[in-house]
């Protein structure tokens, strides 16, 4: 992680920008499209870590960058083993997609909607008590 300048209005764009994912994801059915609605879900999430991590003033670059967000992001906020883990299997799925054609498999979105929506929750919160 490197320090840079805090930036709110880019905090803002980011949360903004993640909110239209997340709607997107509201009209996408996840069971005919698992797959998409994983890769909405984790960019969403991520624009979220990016979010926090600009009022901090940190950014995550080069190669292993959105690992080393979601480390940060864990350290730095007290989130659990368990959601590090989540967050990282997430984004290895994520990859698999986008750069394997890998398919996510039927009922993954929806075994685990609970723990987006809640790492999801908390990034907000965090936002919130920063903008």
């Amino acid at each position: 992680m490197r320090k840079i300048s805090p930036d709110t209005e880019k905090a803002k764009a980011l949360r903004k920008m993640s909110e239209k994912i997340l709607n997107r994801v509201k009209e996408t059915d996840e069971e005919k499209f698992p797959s998409q609605v994983l890769r909405d879900y984790y960019d969403a999430i991520r624009q979220l870590m990016e979010a926090v991590a600009s009022l901090n003033g940190v950014k995550s670059e080069g190669v292993g960058a959105h690992q080393k967000l979601i480390d940060w992001i864990v350290d730095e906020y007290d989130f659990s083993e368990k959601k590090r883990q989540f967050l990282h299997q997430v984004r290895k799925h994520r990859n698999r997609f986008e750069y394997e054609g890998h398919f996510i498999e039927e009922g993954y979105v929806k075994r685990n909607k609970s723990e987006f929506n809640e790492i999801i929750r908390k990034l907000k919160n965090i936002l919130d008590q920063g903008i």
